[in-house]
């Protein structure tokens, strides 16, 4: 029996050069699967995309910002153009600015929401839309945090963005089940990326901290990720799994 799950299927997946992102595509096109890779570094995308050249799907860079509503028709048109047709959407690109409350600035606070919010609500736009002239279905999966869950400091614009995803995708079950798309978020905890790794400090503080004893690999939140997007989750759509080896049961602060 096959194990490619996602044999000839397409997916579009953003900020996905490095860390989930990567490791999303990496396994999808491992199963079989079409994947449009956005990263807004232009290098990081076309390196990314050459990693996975080996594998059984294909992957395609596209660079661009994914804030931007250009950039992501794009996306959903390259998909369509290039593998017939588009299946899956990943909202994956996301900024954290770290920041205290009281003096936060209005352009940090709009770059964070045009990336988390805006990007994430207007490629689930786009990418429905698509699926409903296809009359086939769909996924498409937002990228969420435990800061969504739990109050986390300096971090006030950033966990109200990643709460505003697991509320989209809850609404979007009205409007897009009918259409036999599925809505659901992840919310990773603290997780070992090329970003967070740069603090030397980052493994120990998270492991003492986390009731298992350790953060999070990409390899954890992939493996979510691609359970949502896979047959077996057919009927599963507005929620969101929280994914932090059991930190936001305790939230002990990092700080």
């Amino acid at each position: 029996m096959s194990t490619l799950r996602f044999h000839n299927k397409t997916a579009v997946i953003t900020g996905a050069g490095q860390g989930i992102g990567l490791e999303i595509a990496a396994r999808l096109t491992a199963e079989g699967a079409f994947v449009i890779l956005n990263d807004k570094d232009e290098a990081l995308a076309h390196k990314a995309a050459v990693q996975l050249k080996n594998n059984p799907g294909k992957c395609l860079p596209l660079p661009g910002d994914a804030s931007e509503l250009n950039v992501i028709h794009r996306i959903v048109e390259t998909a369509v153009q290039e593998f017939g047709a588009l299946d899956m959407a990943i909202a994956n690109a996301g900024i954290t600015l770290f920041g205290d409350f009281l003096t936060y600035n209005s352009k940090d606070f709009q770059t964070v929401m045009n990336v988390n919010l805006a990007g994430s609500f207007f490629l689930a736009q786009a990418a429905a839309q698509q699926m409903i002239k296809q009359r086939n279905g769909g996924r498409i999966v937002f990228m969420s945090s435990v800061t969504g869950h739990q109050a986390h400091k300096n971090l006030a614009a950033y966990g109200m963005s990643k709460a505003a995803l697991e509320m989209l995708a809850k609404t979007l079950v009205v409007e897009l089940a009918p259409f036999g798309i599925t809505t659901n978020a992840i919310a990773p905890g603290a997780t070992t990326t090329e970003r967070t790794t740069q603090d030397p400090e980052y493994i120990n503080t998270w492991s003492s901290i986390t009731p298992l004893g350790k953060p999070a690999t990409p390899q954890d939140i992939a493996a979510a990720t691609l359970f949502l997007l896979s047959p077996e989750a057919s009927h599963i759509t507005g929620q969101t799994i929280v994914i932090d080896g059991g930190w936001t049961s305790t939230s002990p602060s990092p700080y």
